[in-house]
């Protein structure tokens, strides 16, 4: 297991929702005594800070500040698809073995989509940072098994993070005198993922997963639950992400 990658998961779950609104809240019920206004105000804002992003509204409208408008493709924008991994199960008890996760399995599902409609080589890129199967290796097998793509023609396995599968995956594309890609990745990391590859000469036609189509809010879209939560904690993964970057530039 990577340490680098251990210690940067640790400290994000403090940073996250709702770890960091908790440990807020607790902040504030442990100055009552001592300063009972302040205390009040940090329970209040974490209380209130939790219900809000557990609302579907609020929610949306993070993950929707993400995202790059989507963009109709001909075939003549690019020569090669990047697909980017997205996390993985280990060890899951009904494939018997790792597997590709949610979101690995949903870039890898348009990858296919794509590679189809444009006849564009593949590529793949995610490695292993917990120990065991290489993302990249899993999904060159499912895009072969499960979708019938045999045209993977790289797989970057050694990466650790976005920055990483910009890096290596640059390497392997330019040795094969590519510089121009379509970057599959949901659309919401795509505001993150698109400087990295760019900033490494390549030129970066978005192919993001996961938009959806706006339309009027109902009275549920205001009702706390968990789903909401999730996606706005993406949604702040992803801009303290952005921060990180821009400032280790």
């Amino acid at each position: 297991m990577s340490t680098t990658w251990l210690i940067t998961n640790f400290i994000a779950a403090f940073l996250l929702p709702p770890l960091s609104l908790i440990i807020l809240g607790l902040l504030g019920l442990g100055l009552l005594k001592r300063r009972r206004n302040l205390g009040q105000t940090l329970i209040a804002s974490s209380l209130i800070s939790i219900v809000l992003l557990s609302t579907p509204i609020v929610a949306g409208f993070l993950l929707d500040s993400l995202k790059p408008a989507p963009v109709a493709f001909t075939g003549k924008e690019a020569d090669a698809i990047v697909i980017l991994g997205g996390g993985r199960i280990s060890d899951s008890v009904e494939f018997g073995g790792d597997t590709l996760g949610r979101f690995t399995l949903e870039r890898v599902r348009y990858g296919a989509w794509l590679a189809r409609k444009l006849h564009k080589p593949l590529l793949v890129t995610g490695g292993a940072p917990d120990g065991g199967i290489p993302e990249g290796e899993m999904m060159r097998a499912s895009l072969d098994r499960e979708f019938g793509i045999k045209d993977v023609r790289w797989v970057e396995a050694a990466s650790n993070n976005t920055r990483e599968n910009a890096r290596y995956s640059a390497r392997l594309l330019k040795d094969s005198g590519i510089d121009r890609i379509y970057l599959v990745t949901h659309a919401w990391h795509l505001a993150r993922a698109i400087p990295e590859f760019e900033a490494l000469g390549l030129r970066v036609i978005p192919a993001g997963t996961g938009y959806s189509l706006s339309v009027p809010a109902i009275p549920l879209d205001f009702l706390p639950n968990a789903k909401a939560l999730q996606d706005s904690t993406l949604a702040t993964h992803e801009w303290i992400g952005l921060l990180w970057y821009r400032i280790r530039t």
